[in-house]
């Protein structure tokens, strides 16, 4: 036990014990998680600076990581050899097993200066120990990750204030105090406070705004004055507690409660209350402005929209809404509806208006408190007046005028030159993610419409959301680019179109956007030929060959991670594919699929995600399959059952109701599905709404080691 451990660590109770930060930390090729300490979806996050868990050395504590994957600001670092400009670019080593993580609590001891640091987290505010050893000229060197301007200044013997430029030209303020006064100074963009010798124990409380520094130090004041590290890491515990404890669970492995309730903990991560006592500042139009209701930013929703939005509506819906109406904000505010909103504001990222998506989500599901027709502006405006272009915002270009006029995203031969001065020179057309993705949003465009009663909208963008079948090559039953003359291109869809496929796919191949067309599954069954089809199409999936070595695959697709035959676990677009089997006549298969993956890629140990994370998007998935359902289509309110790890699973509802599934002899043999019943009333379709979960419903499974064949009988669809 590291010296000065607060007594919540060991004191745990319920799912919070399970959480290990570290799950994930080196990534299989791609980006790690970090372990970060912070309150669900505020403002501070907290995790050392190093490249991942291997890396054993540690360059500086941030005050706060503003957005996932996208930069930190005030760096901290303590030092055991004085302000010295040597001890500036020195790492710091730690040990792996005098390292503590929890979500409210961090520890780690720099074993060559003998420092032991602790952090816990506020809301805008933070709070670090230090424990120096008896030698030494210990110090504190405060600096900057952002170039541009920068300053610190030193407001009293034991004060300081600072500001970072993030990106480019957002200000970040933070007001900040030493547990006692000592010598200071300033070295342009840095600063540093040291201490007498034997000083042993020294602490660092702040606070960081992106408003002023009158707004950091009145968080400061009211998250922090008069506290001590024990009670606030005490506090930051008991309110994650409350979060974990929306999902009780019984039964399953250790290992499996300890991927799910970090999964769980994961999910918090995103989106980012900045709202600031009653305002926020908004990178959409560079303005301070003032809500009566929270702001939140940092969403990816290309990754989101699938399960981790989905996840939110059931076990907290109105801060759903409270994300929802601030989509609504940045509309406004920007003209756009954004895709990847952050603090700067849209970060053109991915492909895709997946938030037309999210909106007819929750509005189907009952969500109404957000400006629904103002969403529908948005969306309509982004469906007909903005580009499709990845990775670019603004005004349509000619290739969308064409995708408009011909119903599908042109593509170019191989070895033809660009045409549009506006394609990203790497992430390239896209042209059949385009096309899918595009149908989808504007499927939701047009079912939006029809529940608010908009005729023509309705037809209209009915009719664009067919435009996946442009694609559709019935000699390669798959989903193939095509030019400017309609003429098929001829390619390989495993391994064709650089890096990543995207010259017509998007970091996965033409096996994973087979799959992408959830909004129209019985069509999608037509085309492969009625279910006996689809169930073939999808057992060749999960056994075809990569037709070249692994190093040759991976250096082209590298995202295409936790791979099983040609299925893609290690990335979004395949999270909803191993529920497809529940439409054909072998429910079963997806029963086995969904056990075999989960155990396969989702270990409770550093490796334990297969692909980017991307701040909760992978997580969610794990949070529903865990829970023996997933909801395949968002904008149907309807999920589909797979196969729990838990004996009995017990979702906390806000309306003061009880959602239980209850799983039988359920055990890591027992995966199959030999009964169901909702309610006390047979289930024989492997389907449930979200009014059944949201009213209480009771879902009781008795499971076997065998597959019940006949159990569920599936409708011609």
């Amino acid at each position: 036990m590291i010296i000065g451990l607060p007594s919540v660590v060991s004191a745990q109770q319920g799912g919070v014990r399970y959480i290990d930060p570290r799950i994930g930390n080196v990534g299989q090729l791609l980006e790690p998680t970090r372990p970060l300490a912070h309150l669900p979806n505020q403002m501070i996050r907290m995790a050392p600076d190093r490249k991942d868990y291997f890396d054993d050395q540690i360059t500086s504590f941030p005050l706060s990581i503003v957005s996932h994957r996208l930069g930190q600001v005030f760096s901290l670092k303590p030092s055991v050899k004085g302000a010295g400009p040597a001890n500036w670019e020195g790492r710091m080593t730690w040990d792996h097993d005098l390292e503590v993580n929890k979500p409210w609590y961090y520890s780690t001891y720099l074993i060559d200066d003998g420092i032991t640091v602790e952090f816990a987290p506020g809301k805008k505010a933070g709070f670090f120990r230090f424990r120096f050893p008896a030698s030494g000229e210990p110090a504190l060197l405060l600096g900057v990750y952002n170039d541009g301007p920068a300053q610190w200044k030193f407001l009293s013997g034991s004060e300081v204030s600072g500001m970072e430029t993030y990106h480019g030209d957002i200000k970040v303020y933070m007001y900040g105090k030493f547990s006692r006064n000592a010598r200071q100074g300033l070295e342009g963009n840095r600063a540093w406070i040291s201490f007498p010798k034997a000083v042993g124990l020294v602490e660092f409380r702040y606070a960081v705004s992106y408003i002023g520094v009158d707004e950091a130090k009145r968080h400061f004041e009211e998250e922090l004055a008069n506290r001590d590290f024990q009670s606030l890491a005490e506090e930051g515990k008991r309110t994650w507690e409350g979060v974990m404890d929306r999902v009780k669970v019984e039964g399953g492995t250790e290992a499996q409660k300890r991927s799910f309730y970090t999964a769980l903990y994961r999910c918090s991560e995103r989106m980012v209350n900045i709202t600031e006592d009653g305002s926020y500042y908004s990178g959409f139009d560079t303005q301070v402005h003032k809500d009566s209701r929270p702001f939140y930013t940092d969403d990816w929703v290309w990754d989101t929209y699938l399960a981790l939005h989905p996840l939110r509506m059931i076990l907290n819906p109105a801060q759903e809404e409270d994300m929802l109406q601030s989509y609504v904000r940045m509309y406004e505010q920007s003209g756009w509806m954004p895709t990847f909103p952050v603090l700067f504001g849209d970060h053109a990222c991915m492909n895709g208006f997946h938030s037309s998506i999210v909106f007819l989500d929750a509005y189907r599901k009952g969500l109404k408190h957000f400006d629904i027709m103002k969403a529908f502006e948005g969306m309509k405006k982004n469906s007909t007046e903005a580009t499709l272009l990845p990775w670019r915002n603004g005004e349509k270009t000619a290739l969308d005028n064409f995708y408009h006029t011909a119903g599908y995203f042109p593509a170019l031969h191989k070895d033809e030159k660009e045409t549009e001065g506006k394609v990203h020179e790497f992430e390239r057309r896209q042209a059949v993610a385009i096309t899918l993705g595009a149908s989808y949003d504007d499927w939701a465009v047009s079912q939006l419409a029809k529940d608010l009663g908009r005729k023509d909208d309705e037809t209209l963008f009915g009719e664009k959301a067919k435009n996946y079948r442009h694609l559709w090559n019935p000699a390669k039953q798959m989903f193939f680019p095509k030019d400017d003359k309609g003429n098929w291109i001829d390619i390989d869809p495993k391994f064709d179109g650089g890096a990543g496929g995207r010259d017509y796919y998007d970091e996965n191949n033409g096996y994973t956007y087979l799959w992408q067309v959830q909004q129209d599954i019985p069509a999608l069954i037509d085309l492969m030929g009625g279910k006996a089809g689809t169930e073939k199409k999808l057992d060749q999936l999960f056994r075809e060959g990569l037709d070249r070595s692994k190093p040759e695959f991976w250096s082209k697709f590298p995202d295409a991670t936790g791979l099983v035959g040609q299925f893609c676990m290690g990335n979004e677009p395949s999270f909803h594919i191993p529920y497809l089997y529940n439409y054909t006549d072998a429910p079963w298969k997806t029963q086995q699929r969904i056990r075999f993956l989960l155990d396969a890629w989702f270990k409770d140990n550093i490796f334990g995600i297969p692909g980017d994370e991307d701040g909760g998007g992978m997580s969610a998935f794990v949070v529903f399959s865990s829970m023996g359902f997933y909801p395949v289509t968002p904008g149907l309110p309807v999920y589909t059952i797979g196969s729990p790890l838990f004996s009995k699973v017990t979702i906390h509802l806000t309306n003061g109701k009880q959602f239980s599934l209850t799983a039988h002899n359920c055990s890591v043999l027992n995966k199959y599905i030999q009964r169901a019943t909702m309610n006390g009333v047979e289930l024989r379709t492997p389907w449930f709404t979200h009014e059944q979960l949201m009213n209480g419903g009771r879902l009781v499974l008795e499971m076997g080691p065998k597959p019940n064949k006949k159990l569920f009988v599936i409708p011609k669809i």
